[in-house]
């Protein structure tokens, strides 16, 4: 308006000086081809300036007509994102409050609408995964991988939940597509433990075995990691490793990776006792023999008597010496007995096993578990005992 006021004002003055600024009228003279236009330079002057007020004029009337539609093109348009939100919404109460379908429903039809392409997607395809429908929550991941590939920087919490859903659904094909997106990311693994989880607990899916193991040795350093999860890890890992390797290969390849592993792994009682069970059951005896008697000679944990006593060994009369030794200076300790019987069992000694289960039983402040009572029964039935193995049966029982 301001313009306007002073543009008005401005021509006016023109108008009104012009005449005293010079003393002859003066002419334009304009000729375009036949046609001749003559003009005064104060009526030049005057035409001028009565161009420039119209063509403001319209512009100003076109810059409001272009406002206004531009407004109401803009109450639609956050019209339709509010209701986009607003269904967004509702369905995060709906996965809350478990109704799968109805979350499932509204985060599809909020996706577009509410610009949360990703979001949306993906909890679309989490909340169908509840309710098992494998190919819905195939094709929101594909939506979700074609929003993803339209964006230059991937997003990693994104990444980890789309894995995690490809697993879920156990099949050939999405343990693929999982790898496949793992690989694809693979820097990220060692930055990220909700990742590198996921890595190992599809490796053991895989078999893939010594890769697992690898990748423990990077889990045992994250704080964020249970420790029972590290063990649940290392008892696949580890007793897959040892037992794939002997099998595909031979059994120096077995010893040769057992050398290669780090001092502190070798003493830690998963990977021992993996190694360890490995070992008895492929009947290799002289390395078992060798790796176990150090242990024996001093004085080992009671959590590795009870491990040695679950493995399969079948030739154990050097193992059985030690502990004979061990209970002539006292043939009363619980844990020395019951490791005798279970050798003695292990290498058919039907005798030797009744007579160290028998005195272990008799031991007051009932110093034996199941594990010890099943023994004792075997050996008792092996020996013709067949009444008193009953009886001991009949405790297992009770047990």
């Amino acid at each position: 308006m301001i313009r306007f006021i002073a543009i008005i004002i401005l021509f006016f003055a023109v108008l009104a000086l012009s005449p005293l600024l010079i003393d002859e009228k003066g002419y334009i003279l304009i000729a375009m081809g036949e046609t001749i236009i003559e003009l005064t330079i104060l009526s030049a002057m005057i035409i001028l300036a009565l161009f420039s007020i119209s063509a403001f004029v319209i512009y100003k009337a076109l810059l409001g007509t272009l406002n206004i539609s531009f407004k109401a093109w803009n109450v639609f348009a956050f019209a339709s994102r509010k209701r986009g939100i607003a269904n967004f919404n509702k369905g995060l109460a709906a996965y809350m409050l478990e109704d799968y379908q109805g979350a499932e429903q509204l985060f599809a039809k909020s996706a577009e609408p509410a610009k949360r392409q990703k979001s949306a997607y993906l909890l679309a395809a989490a909340a169908s995964a509840k309710q098992q429908l494998d190919s819905n929550t195939n094709h929101y991941l594909d939506l979700l991988e074609q929003e993803t590939e339209k964006s230059a920087n991937g997003d990693l919490a994104s990444l980890i939940v789309k894995v995690k859903l490809l697993m879920n659904q156990a099949s050939a094909e999405t343990y693929k597509k999982a790898r496949k997106l793992i690989d694809e990311n693979h820097k990220q693994i060692g930055h990220d433990t909700r990742l590198l989880a996921l890595e190992i607990d599809l490796c053991l899916i895989e078999n893939r075995f010594e890769s697992a193991v690898d990748y423990l040795i990077i889990a045992r350093k994250e704080k964020s990691i249970s420790d029972e999860a590290i063990k649940n890890w290392e008892t696949k890992a580890y007793y897959g490793a040892f037992n794939h390797i002997v099998t595909t290969q031979d059994e120096t390849s077995l010893l040769n990776y057992w050398k290669s592993l780090g001092r502190k792994v070798k003493q830690r009682e998963i990977p021992l006792f993996a190694y360890c069970r490995v070992l008895a059951e492929q009947s290799i005896t002289e390395p078992l023999i060798k790796l176990i008697s150090p242990m024996l000679k001093n004085q080992p944990k009671a959590n590795y008597l009870k491990q040695l006593r679950s493995l399969p060994m079948k030739q154990s009369e050097p193992l059985i010496a030690l502990v004979q030794k061990h209970l002539h200076g006292d043939n009363l300790n619980p844990l020395w007995l019951s490791c005798l019987g279970h050798l003695a069992l292990m290498s058919e000694q039907w005798s030797m096993a009744e007579k160290a289960f028998g005195s272990l039983i008799k031991l007051e402040g009932k110093q034996y578990d199941k594990q010890d009572l099943q023994a004792f029964a075997q050996a008792l039935t092996e020996e013709g005992q067949h009444q008193a193995a009953n009886e001991v049966w009949v405790k297992v029982q009770a047990m």
